[in-house]
């Protein structure tokens, strides 16, 4: 019996070990709160994804579908997943700070965007190169096109919002003093001429850029000390909330906040009014959240180790998350038609035993985690690296990533 316990023992004194050397590690000045806004940023996006979207095995073929296009009274679980409004806020007021510190300590414009980039795309080289030679052996092993072609779309479905949040990155300097007010202008015009003039639907994809950019610039007004009073946080959360139910129930808006298959509108792609201002009431609860939450990561390290963990390998999450959904559905068919894996998606049943795939999913993205983290965070130091919010302190992020990789 003891042989057993040991072991066990082991590992937990590791852990402990592992969560003291965080909390060292951590800055004082640190924000822990951020942290804790985008890593539920990340994994609401990721829960989604892996709730809402089916692959379905069809006469030997793969096709995405929904659960919410065979049952829209699921729409609500999107509100709590599609959570993206909150990344670009958590963004906005990071790349914002680091940008004014950056200034400050004489590092020019190009220096401080490549190390800000490097970040975002340097596992994607990883995620391309794998999916490359997948799509390679798929196709000379005979796999059908369409197959393939759900398959890869899935994969680098992640890549568009990196290339949109590089892009209002790249523009943090021209950004610092805009006003929230006038994105949510140019998509309330944008709406109004596709909807309401029978305009060109095209035009909608203005708004993928002034969509994202209402919560980006939130942030640079939280930067500015603009939304400190809790004030701030209950304006947006209420009229978010007011405007985007008006939307629903009386403008024709879609209730889903995620795009479903076949569709006439989606208020993802590209975003909507609707989406744009359910983001403004998503900011508005993490404004208020800010205070609890950093009470909260002061009193508890586990809590806060976990938080500073998704941190460090955010990136690799988001990108691989797809793909270990897809590598569980492709092993899984080696053993047939599994419910809530390959089965149509139009009943609660798929829903309960999709939930039970989530553990599978996890581990599968734990796996590419595993394997291909140190491409996002093998970084040389870099001029704002001393004070940048997202990536912390080299010293804090050698630091933690020894220190979760010992334990």
């Amino acid at each position: 019996m003891r042989d057993h316990i040991r072991p066990l023992t082991a590992s937990r004194t590791a852990a402990r070990r592992a969560v003291r050397r965080i909390e060292a590690a951590t800055p004082p000045h640190r924000d822990r709160a951020v942290d804790a806004l985008r890593a539920l940023a990340i994994l609401g996006v990721i829960l989604g994804h892996w709730l809402v979207t089916a692959l379905v095995a069809d006469s030997g073929t793969l096709r995405t579908t929904s659960p919410l296009q065979h049952l829209p009274r699921l729409a609500p679980v999107s509100w709590l997943f599609q959570t993206l409004a909150v990344f670009f806020l958590a963004g906005g007021h990071v790349a914002t700070r680091s940008h004014a510190s950056a200034r400050a300590r004489g590092v020019t414009y190009l220096p401080w965007l490549r190390a800000r980039l490097a970040r975002l795309f340097r596992p994607v080289a990883a995620l391309l190169t794998l999916w490359t030679a997948v799509t390679i052996a798929l196709l000379a092993a005979g796999t059908r096109v369409d197959t393939v072609h759900t398959l890869v779309k899935l994969a680098l479905s992640p890549l568009w919002f990196l290339l949109v949040f590089a892009a209002l990155t790249a523009a943090t300097p021209l950004l610092t003093r805009l006003n929230p007010l006038w994105p949510l202008a140019v998509v309330l015009h944008v709406d109004l001429i596709r909807f309401g003039l029978g305009g060109p639907q095209s035009l909608g994809w203005i708004n993928l850029a002034a969509g994202w950019l209402v919560p980006y610039t939130l942030g640079a007004a939280w930067t500015r000390g603009e939304l400190e009073h809790p004030r701030a946080g209950w304006t947006l959360l209420l009229s978010g909330t007011a405007a985007t139910a008006a939307l629903v129930l009386w403008a024709g808006y879609p209730a889903s906040m995620v795009g479903v298959p076949g569709a006439e509108i989606s208020n993802l792609n590209p975003p909507t009014l609707a989406a744009v201002t359910f983001g403004l009431a998503q900011c508005g609860l993490a404004l208020l959240l800010r205070g609890p939450l950093r009470r909260v990561l002061r009193r508890r390290p586990l809590t806060w180790a976990a938080v500073a963990v998704v941190n460090l390998s955010a990136m690799t999450v988001f990108l691989w998350h797809q793909t270990a959904m897809m590598a569980t559905t492709a092993t899984g068919l080696t053993a047939g038609r599994l419910p809530g894996l390959h089965t149509l998606p139009d009943d609660l049943l798929w829903v309960a035993a999709r939930l039970t795939w989530l553990p599978v999913f996890a581990l599968a993205l734990l796996l590419c985690r595993a394997a291909f983290h140190n491409h996002e965070n093998r970084s040389p130091r870099t001029p704002n690296q001393d004070t940048d919010q997202t990536a912390g302190t080299r010293t804090e992020s050698a630091t933690v990533t020894n220190g979760v990789r010992h334990a």
